[in-house]
């Protein structure tokens, strides 16, 4: 291992491809949800994941950097249009609509959906994340490709936003999600007739994993895509309940997923010869030992609201808030549930631990700073950090917790004893990136979109060139 219609109002970035398109392979983007690099890295080399370790035999490793929140909307919405928070706007998996006065959440937990009002929480997760909350300054890979008259596939991945409308398969559900053209999603929504099976009973014994299996076996047998983004979320579900370390048999599940992409095609060989190949993650996943309320640190403050979930937290300042961000941040000073607290002052970017401070600002390529800058020795944290940020939808006061410290959601849930993610930690933040195929070597998945564009020989988006 070597190391028919269109509502969306994305701008369009590419007219025609600059190149022959049949001159290039096709693309697979491989995403497994929560795969850490430690645990990729064992399976390759000890031959426990057949398909990935043909992969890395005859592809290009590195270890890659997530964006912050490392929360699961937050990274796949990275992953589709190659930016930071501040352009594509998805904050956290729970978040405060300031235009609409309403919590948002797209799933931190069943009772946290419950919380929320189930068909809002219903709603915001398969529509309006896409349709409303997905900023319009951000242009997802399928929007790009399909414009420039390339076709593109999804199977399963909550960020999707693209030009072609879809009805649901279930009978009195009449209102369109806007995807790519070969758009597949959890049994809701199918372009076409693929004869699955239902994919959302039976999560734990990884069907999800295998619907998306059937799925991409049926695109691969009929060519049926320049780009396929094959999304595998169940390995995130087991890590969730036992523990990044015991996740061997869901990570079996998800190689079998890639391994039938590889029959599909008429065997190793011919695949290699049609795709390049990209497998990745979108963000890590460590050890819990403590559920911590970052509402209870706060306790007693009047004017704030605290959204929280997973690894990562944010509170908002109400406008009958007397406190300033500073000031907030000064509160938590000690707290349980904070280890970084970060706050915007002065046009920079204050991150806090303990009464320590480091400020920071971009300046002329880099980073201009003050204070002590080990305070953010995590990956990429500075970049990271501001981009969180600057997220117009993003809370006053953005937190991240110590390790093995998990935040309580709205119904007070966590996966105590399991694992989690959210922070701006190693541990939460690396992800393994493989390359097949390609000359590229990514090194954070917003890298991603920006790869696919490249090899179409597409013009990238302003904020990407």
């Amino acid at each position: 291992m070597r190391a028919g219609g269109s509502r969306s109002a994305t701008p369009a970035c590419a007219a025609s491809p600059a190149i022959d398109v049949t001159e290039r392979k096709k693309l697979i983007l491989v995403v497994i949800d929560g795969l850490t690099p430690a645990v990729f890295e064992d399976a390759v080399e000890t031959g426990a994941a057949p398909a990935l370790s043909f992969l890395a035999r005859h592809g290009n490793y590195r270890r890659g950097v997530s964006t912050f929140p490392s929360l699961t909307p937050v990274c796949l919405s990275s992953i589709a249009t190659g930016a930071h928070p501040d352009v594509h706007r998805i904050p956290h998996l729970t978040w405060w609509h300031r235009g609409e006065q309403r919590l948002v959440e797209y799933g931190s937990s069943f009772a946290a959906i419950r919380v929320a009002g189930t068909r809002r929480a219903i709603l915001d997760a398969i529509f309006n994340m896409n349709e409303q909350h997905l900023g319009r300054g951000a242009v997802t890979v399928y929007e790009a490709l399909e414009d420039a008259g390339l076709t593109t596939a999804a199977v399963n991945i909550t960020c999707y936003r693209g030009r072609t409308p879809h009805l649901p398969l279930l009978p009195g559900l009449t209102r369109p999600a806007y995807g790519p053209k070969g758009f597949f999603f959890y049994s809701l929504f199918e372009s076409e007739v693929t004869g699955a099976p239902v994919a959302v009973f039976g999560r734990s014994t990884g069907s999800i994993d295998a619907y998306a299996a059937f799925v991409g076996r049926w695109l691969v047998t009929r060519d049926g895509f320049d780009l396929l983004v094959y999304y595998l979320p169940d390995y995130d579900f087991a890590s969730h309940a036992l523990g990044p370390g015991a996740t061997q048999e869901a990570l079996t599940r998800s190689d079998a997923a890639i391994g039938a992409l590889i029959e599909a095609s008429g065997g190793p060989d011919e695949f290699l010869e049609r795709y390049a190949v990209v497998v990745c993650s979108d963000h890590g996943q460590t050890q819990v030992d403590r559920a911590v309320s970052l509402e209870a640190s706060l306790g007693g403050v009047d004017g704030v609201l605290v959204t929280a979930s997973n690894r990562a937290g944010m509170v908002y300042r109400l406008p009958d808030c007397r406190e300033d961000e500073a000031e907030l941040a000064r509160r938590l000073d000690g707290s349980p549930a904070a280890e970084v607290v970060l706050y915007r002052e002065d046009g920079e970017a204050v991150a806090r631990r303990q009464a320590e401070e480091l400020r920071f600002a971009p300046a002329d390529g880099g980073w201009r700073t003050s204070g002590d800058r080990s305070l953010l020795d995590q990956p990429d944290a500075l970049e990271r950090s501001w981009a969180a940020l600057a997220n117009p939808n993003a809370g006053e006061l953005l937190v991240s917790p110590p390790p093995g410290v998990e935040l309580t959601d709205l119904a007070g849930r966590s996966h105590l004893g399991g694992g989690s993610h959210g922070s701006l930690e190693a541990g939460d933040s690396e992800v393994p990136i493989l390359t097949v195929g390609l000359e590229a070597e990514p090194r954070r998945i917003v890298d991603l979109a920006p790869l696919a564009l490249r090899h179409f020989g597409v013009k990238l988006p302003a904020y990407d060139a």
